[in-house]
């Protein structure tokens, strides 16, 4: 069993190894599984990986977030409608996102996307490649899944390709669908094979939404 100490450490290094992230200040504490971000940097795409880089340490169930985005330089301080223009230029030339579909607003710094899309993966991609746009300074994303295929959801298809996967093969995950829908429930050991179980959920054909219930479990030392 690991300490506390063990896990934020192991935090810590992750976040430094970052290239984004080698710079910044960014304050890890570590209980029971719960690890506590804080801090100040100079973009939403710094606060967003910090996030996933904790996200990705075996151990850790729970990121709280609190770290704060300021910008130190009237440079990065950018007017809603150019930060709108720009999303609405990247995403004209990038062949995931049916910018057609898509619709954009910005308020302070915000960005709010709405629309409905055939495939999750151009929902992510939609969120990811406008994170780095100076004067972002969060999104929320409610593009939707409209899927065209009607034939039911293969159960064994997904559990399949869940035993597939080398990192999540050994986990204990149940699926259950209804509909275009998928539930899955059972426990994991990190929060990436919790995220790569949905990942990988998403990609079968015909599913419009994706109930990721499943339980991150690891032992903990009770002596720090």
């Amino acid at each position: 069993m690991r300490t506390n100490e063990d896990l934020q450490k192991d935090v810590q290094n992750a976040i430094k190894w970052e290239p984004l992230l080698t710079a910044a200040e960014i304050g890890v504490t570590a209980k029971d599984g719960v690890v506590t971000l804080s801090g100040t940097v100079d973009s939403y795409a710094k606060k967003s990986e910090a996030e996933a880089a904790a996200k990705k340490v075996k151990g850790v169930k729970v990121v709280v977030e609190e770290i704060e985005l300021k910008t130190f330089s009237d440079l990065d301080k950018r007017d809603d409608n150019e930060i709108a223009s720009e999303i609405l230029n990247t995403y004209k030339w990038n062949w995931e996102i049916p910018n057609d579909k898509v619709k954009i607003m910005v308020e302070n710094g915000w960005v709010t996307l709405d629309g409905e899309f055939e495939w999750n993966y151009q929902r992510e991609a939609a969120e990811r490649l406008i994170k780095k746009h100076v004067g972002v300074k969060g999104i929320m994303n409610h593009i939707t899944i409209s899927t065209e295929v009607h034939d039911e959801i293969e159960k064994m298809g997904i559990e399949s390709a869940l035993a597939r996967n080398w990192s999540i093969k050994q986990s204990d995950i149940h699926v259950k669908v209804t509909g275009n829908k998928v539930l899955l429930t059972g426990t994991v050991g990190s929060w990436y094979e919790k995220d790569e179980a949905e990942r990988i959920t998403w990609n079968a054909p015909g599913v419009k939404s994706v109930a990721n219930d499943l339980v991150i479990e690891y032992d903990y030392s009770l002596v720090d």
